[in-house]
Order: C-alpha cells, then sequence, then structure tokens
C-alpha cells in the first residue's frame, strides 16, 4: 500500500470515528430532553451525602493554595499535562450558578458543558455516567446550597495531541461506556449498593484500573494501576488480585474508610487520605459495609467458582 492510500485510509476512519460519536452524542439527546428534568426535585440532604460519596470537595477545591471550596483551580499532573479543576460553586459568571439541572446532568453523565463541548475525562464521568438521576439531582440541589464565589481558574497545560479538544469526540467513541448501572437481582442488596458506590459516584476504577496510552480503561477493573506525572502505582482494591484486600475482613475495610486506618495500624496517605477525610469517613455505616461487601466478593466468587 502507498504512503498516500494508508493516509487517506486512516483519513477516513477517523471521519468514520467523529461521525459515530457524533451520532452516539444525538442519541443521548433524543432520549434525554431538557423538558423530562423540569418536575424532579433534587433533595439537599441527600445530596449532601452523595457530594461526598463523589470526592467533589477534593478535586474542585485548591486546597493547597488556600482556595475557597469549590471554586476549582486546583491542578491535576498527569502522564497527559496538567488539568485544572473548573469553579461549581453556584456563582452564575464563573461557577455552575446558571446551569439548569439538565445543563448538570448532560455534564456529570455525558461529558457535554452547557454549550455543546466534551469534557476531558480527567473529570470522571466516565464512572458518573452510571449515577441515577435521582442522585444527580440530589447532588445539585445540595450544590446549589454552597457560598458562591466569583473565581476564574487557568486552562488546562496538555501536550499534543491531548490539546486537541475536538479529539475527545473519537476519544469518546472508543472508550466511553454512557448508560445508568443495572442492579443484579441475584445478588444482595448490600452487593448492588457497593457496586453502585465504588463504580458510579465513588469511581474508585478511575484510580485503581490500568489505563494505555490513551488514557483508556486496560486490564481487569479495580486492579491497580498508574497514576500521576511520576507515574506512582496505585495498588489493586480487588479481593481477587495478591496485594490487594485478600487479607482484609469486610469490618476492616468499612473501619480503614471510616478512619483511614489500615488493618496493621499503617495510615493511608497522599490523596487517599484526602478521599477518607472528605469523602468516605462522612458516609453512612450501611454504604462503606455495602463498599465493602463488594470489594470482597470478587475473591468469594473465584473461592466458590473453584469449589
Amino acid at each position: 500500500m502507498s504512503l498516500s492510500i494508508y493516509n487517506r485510509s486512516i483519513g477516513l476512519i477517523i471521519i468514520g470515528l467523529v461521525i459515530g460519536a457524533v451520532l452516539v452524542a444525538s442519541s443521548w439527546e433524543t432520549e434525554h430532553g431538557e423538558s423530562g428534568f423540569v418536575a424532579l426535585e433534587g433533595n439537599v440532604q441527600r445530596g449532601a451525602v452523595v457530594f461526598r460519596m463523589a470526592g467533589c470537595y477534593i478535586c474542585h477545591t485548591d486546597s493547597e493554595n488556600g482556595g475557597v471550596a469549590l471554586a476549582g483551580g486546583r491542578e491535576l499532573e498527569t502522564p497527559f499535562g496538567t488539568f485544572v479543576t473548573p469553579n461549581i460553586t453556584p456563582d452564575p459568571r464563573t461557577g455552575i450558578g446558571a446551569w439548569s439541572l439538565y445543563d448538570f446532568w448532560n455534564a456529570v453523565v455525558n461529558g457535554v458543558t452547557p454549550d455543546g463541548r466534551d469534557y476531558y475525562p480527567s473529570f470522571p464521568y466516565t464512572s458518573y455516567t452510571k449515577m441515577t438521576l435521582q442522585d444527580i439531582a440530589d447532588l445539585k440541589a445540595y450544590l446549589d446550597t454552597v457560598p458562591p464565589k466569583e473565581n476564574v481558574v487557568g486552562d488546562h497545560a496538555l501536550q499534543f495531541p491531548f490539546s486537541v479538544r475536538p479529539g475527545l469526540a473519537v476519544w469518546k467513541f472508543l472508550f466511553f461506556e454512557p448508560g445508568e448501572l443495572t442492579p443484579d437481582p441475584k445478588r444482595t442488596d448490600d452487593w448492588n449498593r457497593g457496586r453502585y458506590l465504588v463504580n458510579g459516584p465513588g469511581h474508585c476504577g478511575e484510580c485503581h484500573t490500568g489505563r494505555n496510552f490513551l488514557g483508556g480503561y486496560t486490564g481487569k477493573p479495580l486492579a491497580g494501576g498508574a497514576v500521576g506525572a511520576s507515574d506512582e502505582r496505585v495498588p489493586p482494591i480487588r479481593g481477587d488480585v495478591e496485594g490487594a484486600i485478600q487479607d482484609w475482613s469486610v469490618s476492616d475495610i468499612q473501619f480503614a474508610l471510616e478512619t483511614g486506618i489500615k488493618p496493621d495500624g499503617d495510615v493511608f496517605g497522599g490523596d487517599m487520605a484526602a478521599i477518607v477525610e472528605e469523602g468516605t469517613s462522612h458516609l453512612p455505616a450501611a454504604d462503606l459495609t455495602a463498599i465493602a461487601i463488594y470489594l470482597k466478593s470478587f475473591q468469594q466468587d473465584i473461592a466458590e467458582h473453584s469449589e
């Protein structure tokens, strides 16, 4: 094959992927028109719990530089460059105060801005897409109650070709699978709740699952992966993977998520310490138990199938 024919073939493939991505986005829009959100009411108290589940404070607050809560500006160093988190206070100009519930839902589950641009997956809509509409409405209701702060954040500083935002349409076509998580009727309520929290609002797989050179998931979910500019290894949290939580009991996991203290007396550090402090330590005990039951179930499923 000549070079010119090869280049044309690659070009046609890319065009096809972009067209496919646009068609998928159009189907989302058709299925969930804005009119369906008008009558939906969020609950502020439940939204406060969802807020803790989703870890919003940690990413959207520039704590290192004394930033105002949820006003954005935190820099996230990754192998693809530096992402800067946005302002999610109700400020109408620089935050999300002018957003409708539909705008908020479309951002959270589809990764699309109110003006139609694609978000980078540093915003974990790839996990949030599994959230229920009611949880999203509750979260929006809670965020509407926090003090607004006018704060214009800086731009991302990304390496080429990741700096080309239109390329995200192709990325989504290849790696993004939208859709709410459906409960498994063969499993217990606790297991289904834990699965939802881990894979949806908790977005644990965003750090604890490996990624390929384009940032798409690779390997077993929750089996560990590299994250950050230093390629620091993030441990697996599946009970069936060596070096994970195989020797931890359900109560060990629950206690660690509540206090940050591991069964051997050591403590979580880095981002995980912040996740416990600002997130999991505020969750109901029943939710922490459900998370632990789900994570341990990988190990139990292996044992049951080997008998």
